[in-house]
This record gives structure tokens, C-alpha cells and sequence, in this order.
């Protein structure tokens, strides 16, 4: 809004002082795109519009044009100014946006001149699912709400427009009714009435009349906007339900590469009755999970690459996680907020002692669904990681916690002269190798088992900390730096992979993304741990003897850190 009512200013004291007279109006614009509190203006190079497009592919974002309408006069030579301004907010909701469509739309040169890196009016379209809302906003310029805020300014309703065309004294008065109720000598004329009665009678009667009044004066422009969001968000855990559920009972496995199925056919498939199996069928199309069509239900290419069990990409182990273990945890989120620690053992129903051993490998099974939750949500991100910075001159890495070896197969790929190790519980590794196909990065993975806590770690040039540190507290984060610091030669580096939390908060311009704020009360109830900044980050890493820190947003939900260990 301040931007575009400088425009107008700007311009009508330019006129001004060249015309030597005033215009009659002048109208400034000013539109930008926000996504999660974040606010995407217009991108200064090619690498900074994909890094805005991968923020906005499969996701819902606003875009706001605030517009100043500048009314001038001129009086003695002296430029006199008032000011009416109004917003408009649009919805607008990208496809996925795979990296090959990303990066041509970013080399037609389209994005740089626009607010969020494109524009809905030429090649950007194509980006487009779905919108919300004025188009022509999206373009740059509400026209329909500055036509309407034209009219409001220059034909204002007159006063009688706004009443209705009852006139007051057509209602009768309150002690005008005749008193119908039986009375001594059955006539119809009340023996006397009562003063006190009668006032209120008459109160009454203008209470009723000013909320006729006020009525009348309400318009569609005073009702409060209806709450879709709200209401999602309010609505929003029956949709996770609903997708834990269709994995749970493996419906995406069922339909992957198959023909579309019939709900009567899939219900009988999966041991559930029909009528649920519908509804379930159908949330999930609402979704865009699944398509459904005369022949029946099928897959959409996001359900066969992240919600079958089998894909190399699959979520399907994190979901299950989720379902099994985290929305429990979710459902004693107002003690967590209370005590502030982690509901394991309200979940449980029994103490905790070791986060890990108790909980996340407990038996074989949760184990194992740890281990799937963690392989899936790092292959996500694993070649984003593996190339933030070059790191060609490392011979040698140890992924530290690395659990299935999914981002060590990652370096190994990038780097074929990197050798990696990974290194974590031997209940871990003895099912670590399980995770890792065949191929000719075998050779340069190696598995060691051990504490990183409490066992030597094993020797190399880089030291990788990918999602490991917000799972602790500040003191065990000091002790784990501490034993990497004491395993580094100088010039050694150290790779942190977290999600960073912003450090002006209060600053609504800077907030971070919705979710990165979320996984930081999903640590309050599930570790012991907290997501930090970078600033937090950076002190932790000095303390250690790590400096010269280096910083990539991957685009995701995750941040790469890279410092070098220099001599004390």
C-alpha cells in the first residue's frame, strides 16, 4: 500500500512542477506475491527465479496489489493531495512443477520483471492450477474493485438510498394494540395501564426500531469475509486422516499400473465395506490423489510416485510414521505446550528413558518404520543436498547418523573419487543394507556401527550432520560438535542439513514458511530437541572451531550449512 501511494505522489508532484498545474487524479499500483508469511518481489537473477517458482510448484499463494488513489488540487501554486487507497487479494494454487518445466519458463526470460518470478497473463499460465479471486489482479491491477471504489468515491449513495421504504410511523406504537386479554366486565378496553409498563413498552419499540436501521445499512461490503481458510485449517487433520488411511489400507499400491478399478472391487480387495470405501475413494480424488471416471478409480502420477509402497521416491513409510506414531503424540499437544517436553510417555503409557531405543526402535517393526520414514523423506531431498556446494575436494566423508545410506548414495553419485562412510546403531546398520540397490556406487559405501555419542567416529575429510541436531537439546548439540570438532583436521568441513528457523519472528514480512514453524512444535512433542536459526547455528559451529560458514536454501523445507574446521 505505501509503495503504490508513493508511486502516485511521486508522479503527481512531477506533474506538477512541470505543468505548473495540478493533475486531476493519479493512480499507483503495486502488487507482490506472498507464500507462508514470505513475501516474493522480483527475482534478481535466473538462480533466485527458480529458487521463488520451487517455493510456489504445489502450492497455494496470495497475491496482493494495493492501488492509492491520489485526488489533486493546486492553490497558490501549492500541490494539495488526498489520499484513498484499498487491496485486493487473490488466490492462486501452482501445479507440481517439475525441474525441466522450472528451468525452460526461467530461461524464456519471462520471470524477471515479475513479482514471484511469473506472470499469469503470458507463458506463466502454464503454471497456473487453479485461482481464486480477480484475475486481473494476478496481472497487476484489480480493475473490477477500482471500478466499485470509483463509484463509493464519486457517486456516494444518498442517504434515503440506504433506508428502506417502510416509514417508521407505518409500525404502530407499542400501546396502540388493544389489550385482547380477559378482563373484569369481558369488555375489550384495559381497566388502566400501567406507566412503568408503558415505558418500557416504548423502549423497546426504539430498540427494535434502530435495529431495523442498522439492518437496512448492511451491506454485502460490512459482512465479515467468509472463513474458507479457517475452516480448512479447522477441517484440515480429516484430510491427512483420510490419505493415512487410503496408505494404510495400500489402495495406491493396488491401483499403481492398473487399469481403473470399481470401489465395490477395491473394497472387497482391501477387507472393508463398500459404502467406506467409497467415501474414502472420493475424498481422495477431491484431493487430486486419485482420478475418478466412469470405468472407476485410478492413480494420479503424485499417488504412483510418492503414495505406492514400492516407488523410489515413496513417502509411504513417513506417512505411515505419521499415522502410527506422531498424531498420537499430536493428540497431548496442550500438555507439551504446558510442560514444555516431548509426550512420549503419555502416548506410551510408559517413562522414557532413551528417545530412540525406547521409542523408535522399540521392536523390529518400529524400527523399521523408522527407518522407511527416514529413507523416503531423504531421498526426497538427497540430490539437493549432495550438490548445494561443491564439495569435489572432500576424498573422503562420514555421514554421521545416516540411517539407510540414502544421501551417502547421493555423494557417491555426485562425487565418484568420495569415499563415504555411514555411521549409526548397529540395530540400524544390520538393516541399513537392505535400503541400498545395486549399483556402481556400492564400492564407495562403507557401514560402521556405533554411538555418536559415546564411539569413535570414523576418519574422513568431511563430516555430515543431515536432520540430526534438532533432535537434541543444547548440551548433547555441544557434546556431539564437540566429538566431530575432536575428529576434524584443520580444513576439514562440516555439512549441516536443517530446516532454519527466521530470527525475526515478530517481523510478519520474514516469517518463515507455515511448515518450517509447524516441524518446530512437532519437535516440542516428539524429541528432545528444537529447530534453530541461523544465527544459533553459527554460534554453535564457532564455539566448535568451525568458521568460514556458508549457507544454500534448498528450495524445499530444508537449509545446507558448510563450515571448515581452522586451526586453534
Amino acid at each position: 500500500m505505501e509503495t503504490a501511494k508513493q508511486k502516485a505522489l511521486e508522479v503527481a508532484n512531477r506533474m506538477h512542477q512541470k505543468d505548473l498545474r495540478a493533475p486531476d487524479v493519479v493512480i499507483g499500483a503495486d502488487t507482490i506475491v506472498t507464500v507462508g508469511g514470505l513475501i516474493l518481489e522480483k527475482p534478481v537473477d535466473k538462480q533466485d527465479a527458480y529458487r521463488m517458482l520451487s517455493r510456489l510448484s504445489g502450492r497455494e499463494h496470495s497475491v496482493f496489489t494495493g492501488v492509492a488513489i491520489v485526488h489533486c488540487s493546486s492553490k497558490d501554486h501549492q500541490l494539495d493531495t488526498t489520499v484513498s487507497e484499498f487491496y485486493e487479494e487473490t488466490k492462486v494454487k501452482f501445479s507440481e512443477l517439475s525441474e525441466e518445466l522450472l528451468w525452460e519458463y526461467v530461461h524464456s526470460g519471462e520471470p524477471m520483471d515479475k513479482a514471484g518470478g511469473y506472470g499469469i497473463q503470458a507463458l506463466g499460465g502454464m503454471l497456473v492450477e487453479s485461482i481464486h479471486g480477480d484475475f486481473l489482479n494476478v496481472v497487476g491491477f484489480p480493475l473490477n474493485h477500482f471500478c466499485k471504489q470509483l463509484v463509493k468515491l464519486y457517486y456516494p449513495p444518498r442517504p434515503e438510498d440506504l433506508r428502506r421504504s417502510v416509514k417508521h410511523d407505518s409500525i404502530p406504537a407499542a400501546d396502540t394494540f388493544e389489550d385482547l386479554s380477559d378482563v373484569e366486565g369481558g369488555g375489550s378496553e384495559p381497566a388502566q395501564r400501567d406507566a412503568s409498563s408503558r415505558d418500557e413498552k416504548a423502549e423497546a419499540g426504539e430498540a427494535g426500531q434502530a435495529a431495523a436501521e442498522a439492518e437496512c445499512h448492511r451491506t454485502r461490503e460490512t459482512l465479515p469475509p467468509f472463513p474458507t481458510r479457517l475452516l480448512e485449517l479447522i477441517e484440515g487433520f480429516m484430510l491427512s486422516k483420510a490419505l493415512f488411511t487410503a496408505c494404510k489400507l495400500k489402495v495406491f499400491d493396488l491401483l499403481k499400473d492398473e487399469a481403473p478399478q470399481k470401489a465395490v472391487d477395491i473394497a472387497s480387495k482391501v477387507d472393508a465395506s463398500a459404502c467406506g470405501t467409497e467415501r474414502l475413494l472420493d475424498i481422495c480424488a477431491a484431493m487430486g490423489l486419485l482420478e475418478k471416471t466412469e470405468q472407476g478409480y485410478s492413480n494420479t502420477e503424485t499417488a504412483n510416485v510418492y503414495l505406492a509402497s514400492d516407488g523410489e521416491y515413496s513417502l509411504h513409510g513417513f506417512i505411515m510414521h505419521n499415522n502410527d506414531l506422531t498424531w498420537n503424540l499430536f493428540t497431548y499437544l496442550e500438555f507439551a505446550i504446558r510442560e514444555g517436553t516431548n509426550q512420549h510417555h503419555r502416548a506410551l503409557g510408559k517413562k522414557v528413558e532413551d528417545l530412540f531405543q525406547d521409542v523408535y526402535y522399540q521392536s523390529p517393526e518400529t524400527r523399521l518404520r523408522f527407518m522407511r520414514a527416514m529413507h523416503g523423506m531423504t531421498k526426497l531431498t538427497a540430490c539437493q543436498v549432495a550438490t548445494a556446494f561443491n564439495l569435489s575436494h572432500f576424498s573422503s566423508a562420514c555421514d554421521v547418523g545416516g540411517c539407510t545410506g540414502a544421501l551417502a548414495r547421493e555423494l557417491a553419485r555426485e562425487y565418484p573419487r568420495m569415499q563415504v562412510t555411514v555411521f549409526d546403531l548397529p540395530d540400524i546398520i544390520e538393516l541399513a543394507a537392505h535400503f541400498q540397490p545395486p549399483g556402481p556406487q556400492a564400492g564407495q559405501i562403507h557401514f560402521a556401527a556405533g554411538d555418536f555419542f559415546r564411539d569413535p567416529l570414523p576418519s574422513a575429510e568431511l563430516y555430515v550432520l543431515c536432520r540430526i541436531l534438532h533432535d537434541w537439546p543444547d548440551d548433547k548439540v555441544h557434546k556431539l560438535l564437540s566429538r566431530v570438532a575432536d575428529s576434524c583436521k584443520p580444513g576439514a568441513g562440516l555439512l549441516l542439513v536443517e530446516t532454519l528457523l527466521v530470527e525475526t519472528l515478530l517481523d510478519e514480512e520474514k516469517r518463515v514458511a507455515q511448515r518450517t514453524l509447524m516441524q518446530s512444535l512437532n519437535m516440542l512433542v516428539q524429541t528432545e530437541g528444537k529447530k534453530r536459526s541461523l544465527g544459533e547455528y553459527q554460534c554453535l559451529l564457532e564455539v566448535h572451531g568451525f568458521h568460514q560458514v556458508q549457507v544454500v536454501h534448498l528450495g524445499g523445507v530444508l537449509d545446507a550449512i558448510l563450515a571448515t574446521k581452522v586451526a586453534p
